[in-house]
């Protein structure tokens, strides 16, 4: 039999799987748990919109169709929303699809993508798999450093990743600095900048990153409804580019990309006000809570603009989360971004922050 190395494409074989674990259900069972919180995965704790779940439930009888691949309907109320042409925007089974779509449309083999580090591995991965070469810049003080990006741009530099906010810190880059940033990038180099958590940014600082598309720059934006509307399950996000980049884009993305039930349920979260204003309540009010909470425990984090924190346990995270998940709640250890000492925590409700809080210091000794 042949080896691997001559089956699959060049790059694939460097690629990590991406990590499963066991169904929550089977988990919460095993551990005997009556319940468990769910702070690991950058959820919404208060559930998806209501209005999205009316709409799922009515949708659902039309499913034996297939949906309008390009999400026409969907497509109009955003660009009217945002101000933007139609032909800017692509829908995807989730901004994870859409960085498939990215480097589908851009990438060649050898070419070289600029990431931070740490940061969304999916970035990492889609270069891989096209044979490009991802080229890793550490973050300073938990942010882009986008100075030191610049100086590792070459003629080989294809595309550059800034998650803003970055994930898994929560840090933001603000305008000044990206605009010096994007005024400098050459004419062969797109920037892709992620924002699936730009709506819990409430900073005046934070860039608009659809100035850049209106202005024809060679941007792409990333948003998602799996955040603030709470449909991370039914896979919804979109890019949004100037539109010959978008065009290019269509040509590699998939035929119905996104379900029936999922456009119905984000055109319905789109109009639901009452929930998103009580989401971002939640968000203010949890992130407050933890700060006050960490700043007790003595534990340093990064300041954050999303629906997590990146905080230093400063003992083997790994140990921390195993305990803490025997008391019901699941956190994500920060070994997977070399930093062996950190958790990622996603915001809860206010109960399951509480709870968590109680439970840390618990295992923690305090």
């Amino acid at each position: 039999m042949k080896s691997l190395e001559k089956l699959v494409r060049n790059g694939v074989l460097s690629i990590n799987a991406w990590p499963t674990g066991k169904p929550i259900e089977e988990l919460q069972a095993e551990l005997g748990l009556e319940s468990l919180a769910l702070m690991a995965t950058n959820e919404n704790p208060l559930g998806p919109s209501p209005k999205a779940v009316e709409a799922i439930k009515a949708e659902s009888v039309k499913v034996n169709r297939y949906p309008q691949g390009p999400c026409t309907y969907l497509k109009r109320k955003v660009a009217a929303r945002l101000g933007v042409q139609e032909q800017m925007i692509i829908f995807s089974n989730g901004a994870d699809n859409c960085l498939r779509i990215i480097g589908y449309a851009f990438l060649n083999t050898g070419d070289e993508v600029i990431v931070a580090h740490p940061t969304f591995p999916v970035y990492g991965i889609v270069s891989r798999t096209m044979g490009a070469v991802p080229v890793e810049v550490p973050l300073k003080d938990h942010t882009h450093d986008l100075k030191a990006m610049a100086e590792r741009i070459g003629p080989r530099t294809k595309l550059i990743f800034v998650c803003n906010p970055n994930n898994p810190t929560g840090t933001i880059v603000r305008k000044k600095e990206l605009h010096a940033f994007v005024e400098a990038l050459p004419d062969h180099v797109v920037l892709i900048l992620d924002e699936a958590y730009f709506e819990f940014v409430d900073d005046r600082e934070y860039p608009n990153s659809l100035d850049y598309i209106r202005e024809g720059r060679n941007v792409v934006a990333l948003r998602t409804f799996s955040k603030l509307y709470g449909i991370a399950g039914l896979r919804i996000g979109y890019a949004l580019a100037r539109p010959e980049l978008s065009a290019v884009m269509e040509r590699v993305r998939e035929p119905f990309p996104v379900s029936r039930v999922a456009e119905a349920a984000a055109l319905a979260a789109l109009d639901d006000e009452e929930f998103k204003s009580q989401v971002l309540a939640n968000n203010e009010q949890s992130r407050r809570f933890l700060y006050e909470s960490f700043d007790k425990l003595g534990l340093p984090y990064a300041q954050t603009h999303t629906n997590f924190m990146f905080v230093d346990l400063k003992t083997d995270a790994r140990e921390v989360a195993q305990a803490l998940l025997e008391r019901g709640y699941l956190v994500r250890p920060g070994t997977p971004w070399k930093h062996p000492t950190y958790a990622r925590i996603t915001f809860g409700t206010m109960e399951e922050n509480r709870g968590f809080v109680a439970a840390l210091a618990g295992v923690l000794g305090q």
